[in-house]
């Protein structure tokens, strides 16, 4: 099964709030199944509906530890030691930025059966996850960066996209 393309910056789709989840179905687990393969083709260690131009707010996050899947993903508890990560997205392709984020982080969410779930997430799962949510939110890794770096950041995309 071919998954949809990523939609790339700035399509508007991308910093717009996903809709929420009223309840995990099989069409849910049907969209998680097409986000796994596309994050597996990245590769990467999460991904969000909205990145395949899906307005819901899923999200899979997989460190190598096994897929955990997220309907409603909310922060509950975050801890005050940050951690820098260097982040990449495929809806901006061929660049990556260090952003800091807490190490460690609580978050309640659906699972794949619906139940309602919390999770601690640490370290790649914790700056997955909180990508994730952020990627849910219509924010993106570079809404994160002082205003000069996001800049610089998006002028080398353009340059590489050829604009």
């Amino acid at each position: 099964m071919a998954h949809r393309p990523f939609l790339l910056w700035p399509d508007p789709r991308l910093t717009r709030p996903a809709d929420p989840v009223a309840e995990v179905t099989d069409e849910t687990r049907a969209i998680w199944a097409e986000m796994v393969e596309a994050m597996r083709a990245m590769p990467g260690v999460g991904l969000a509906a909205p990145q395949l131009g899906i307005p819901q707010r899923l999200a899979i996050v997989d460190d190598g530890s096994g897929v955990t899947y997220l309907a409603n993903p909310r922060i509950l508890h975050a801890s005050g030691q940050l951690r820098e990560h260097e982040e990449a997205s495929p809806n901006l392709p061929g660049v990556s930025a260090k952003v800091k984020r807490p190490r460690a982080v609580t978050v309640a969410y659906l699972d794949e059966t619906g139940a309602e779930t919390e999770g601690e997430f640490v370290l790649l799962r914790a700056t997955s996850v909180q990508h994730q949510i952020d990627h849910l939110d219509g924010r993106l890794y570079i809404h994160r960066l002082s205003r000069m770096r996001r800049e610089m950041i998006l002028k080398k995309y353009q340059k590489l996209r050829g604009a």
